[in-house]
């Protein structure tokens, strides 16, 4: 096959998926607007309707009262009840009246629209959170968001102008053709109706073109947006680096691509309006010259030219719109996909049909023949199989690609095994819903990440609805109450994006503050001090033996000195378990834990 009809199939191919595409949005919204269990939703959408039906044929009556106000100023009808000036107040209100319903429409339909919105929003933003943590690792979070806020912005768009514009639109052409052919000859309707013809067939094919390169821009804006909030976000890293000026051409080079892809969106716009205003122009002229004509014969009067002006710029002023509105419902549906494709995102982890939450009687956790991999063809745990007591703290040890905060988030259940099984007091995780999983697990990560709000906010996310008195006693377990009591605000100091404003330590404890208050059985510390200098990782270990009391604690740890009095010590290499017991058994085999042990402990001299 040549080469430009592999083109045009793949094209032809690609237009009929977005059809399929823009259809199956068009049926995921209409729920939104014709909801089975909402009445007053539908009561609101069918008084929209006959808002509008009654808009419209105020708005094709118009005209022909215009027609009488000046057929009876110039004479050449008979006197009528209204009169002239009656004739000219009553064309006045028709107007008012068309400009009244339609607003009235706009704001019984509002609520409608604003539900829809609010409630794909939600939608969305819950099923984002359900995602699996593979998914929020591969995706851009600037880009995500951009999709979002675009694919909701479409939806109100759709919800708008596919009801109260194109519908109305085919109404409004089709009354006034009517309109034409019955108080004149058909000649009239085949030059509108050829004029729309022309004009639909113009519109939409040039409007097609214009989508791809509306695409090609929305590509290039998500990417400078992600660079710019990636840029943002990293801001230490580029200040530590010096690297503003190479940030700087990084993100202008993205918004030269976004620029080009601009101009030639504003291009073939400015090319569309031309075409249609030629469109419009002509047919516009050749009904005038055939009333005109009339006009010159005796067969028409001057009310009669007037009427068929003001139906023709009637008609074009919602022809004009049209392109925008062809255009626009378009990329509408195109952003919807996104976002209905993200919505359409399944689940890596999902709770089983009718699971049951889980409940911790003493909170032993046992790994069974563990086997799992990120990646399939590369294997981390390799049938790793370990008991955690109840009450019992075990750390677990070993070297970068052990698989130790691999077995951190099996427990979590941000991902499932792939082999073996994990229990808590015999429950598998894969059985009990998550909801009860996370209430039953607390997590102290190496770097406790803090939303933008207050250090109370921070504290009290632990357990919705918390006491102030409860986020006090937290903050003094974690031994952080005094530090906050001395500053300006108190519990209401604002921790900055990320918690940025506190040093490491603080935010520390305040992630344990959050833990405390959580109130798990189960506490799972990953490498909760290793990013902290020694002074401060020793104040916050008084602070997690506080934490861990009357808990089933699971320590994951790089330096072996924070471990030493754990009950039990796992050491892991390569996925595996290579050695197991107490820090003192451990050092007298003489095995892979004592190489660690040594070895820090030799780094720690020669720091010192």
């Amino acid at each position: 096959m040549p080469p430009d009809s592999s083109q045009d199939a793949e094209t032809a191919e690609l237009a009929r998926d977005e059809r399929a595409s823009g259809w199956r949005t068009i049926r995921r919204v209409a729920p939104y607007l014709w909801p089975r269990d909402t009445p007053w939703v539908r009561h609101r959408v069918t008084l929209s309707l006959v808002l509008l039906l009654v808009a419209k044929l105020i708005a094709v009556g118009t005209p022909l009262i215009y027609k009488a106000a000046v057929d009876r100023l110039d004479g050449q009808v008979p006197e009528l009840a209204l009169g002239a000036v009656g004739l000219t107040v009553a064309y006045g209100m028709a107007r008012l009246m068309n400009v009244g319903f339609q607003q009235l429409r706009d704001g019984v339909f509002a609520r409608v629209g604003q539900r829809a919105l609010r409630a794909l929003a939600l939608e969305t933003f819950t099923h984002i959170h359900r995602l699996s943590l593979r998914y929020h690792i591969t995706r851009k979070t600037g880009g995500l968001s951009r999709i979002i806020e675009r694919g909701v912005k479409g939806v109100d768009f759709l919800l708008r102008f596919l009801l109260f514009s194109v519908g109305p639109l085919v109404l409004e052409l089709a009354l006034i053709a009517g309109v034409l052919f019955y108080l004149f000859d058909v000649w009239y309707l085949v030059v509108v109706a050829g004029t729309i013809a022309l004009y639909v067939w113009f519109t939409f094919r040039v409007t097609e073109w214009r989508v791809k390169l509306r695409r090609e821009m929305n590509d290039q804006d998500t990417d400078a947006n992600q660079k710019a909030i990636d840029s943002l976000l990293n801001f230490e890293t580029v200040k530590y680096f010096g690297a503003e000026t190479r940030e700087a051409r990084r993100y202008d080079s993205a918004m030269q691509r976004y620029e080009a892809a601009a101009v030639k969106t504003a291009t073939s716009l400015a090319f569309l309006n031309f075409g249609q205003s030629v469109l419009i122009t002509a047919g516009l002229v050749g009904v005038m010259v055939m009333a005109a004509i009339g006009v010159q014969n005796g067969s028409m009067t001057v009310g009669d030219f007037v009427m068929v002006n003001a139906y023709m710029i009637q008609i074009t002023m919602p022809l004009n719109f049209l392109g925008t509105v062809y255009r626009e419902i378009r990329q509408s549906l195109v952003d919807m996909g996104q976002m209905f494709d993200l919505l359409g995102q399944p689940a890596e982890v999902s709770d089983k049909l009718g699971a049951r939450d889980i409940a911790v009687s003493g909170g032993v956790v046992e790994l069974h023949d563990i086997r799992f991999g990120y990646d399939a063809a590369r294997p981390i745990l390799k049938g790793v199989s370990l008991k955690v007591g109840a009450g019992e703290n075990v750390a677990l040890v070993g070297p970068s690609g052990s698989g130790k905060s691999t077995i951190g988030r099996l427990l979590f259940r941000f991902y499932d095994v792939t082999g073996g099984s994990l229990t808590i007091d015999g429950q598998d995780v894969r059985d009990v819903t998550q909801d009860s999983l996370h209430r039953a697990i607390g997590v102290v990560p190496q770097d406790t990440v803090l939303f933008n709000d207050t250090i109370r906010y921070n504290i009290a996310y632990g357990r919705d609805g918390a006491t102030e008195d409860e986020i006090i006693a937290a903050a003094g377990a974690a031994q952080i109450h005094d530090f906050i009591a001395r500053l300006p605000d108190g519990y209401d100091t604002m921790v900055g994006e990320r918690g940025l404003k506190l040093s490491g330590g603080e935010k520390q404890r305040v992630g344990i503050a959050r833990t405390l208050l959580k109130n798990p059985p189960i506490l799972l510390l990953d490498e909760a001090t290793s990013a902290l200098d020694t002074e401060t990782e020793a104040e916050i270990q008084s602070a997690l033996h506080v934490a861990a009391e009357g808990r089933t604690v699971i320590t994951i740890a790089h330096r072996l000195s924070t471990i030493a009095d754990a009950d039990r010590i796992v050491v892991l290499q390569d996925g595996e378990v290579v050695e197991t017991g107490t820090h003192e058994d451990l050092l007298s085999r003489q095995g892979r834990y004592a190489q660690l042990w040594h070895r820090q402990q030799a780094e720690k001299d020669a720091v010192a």
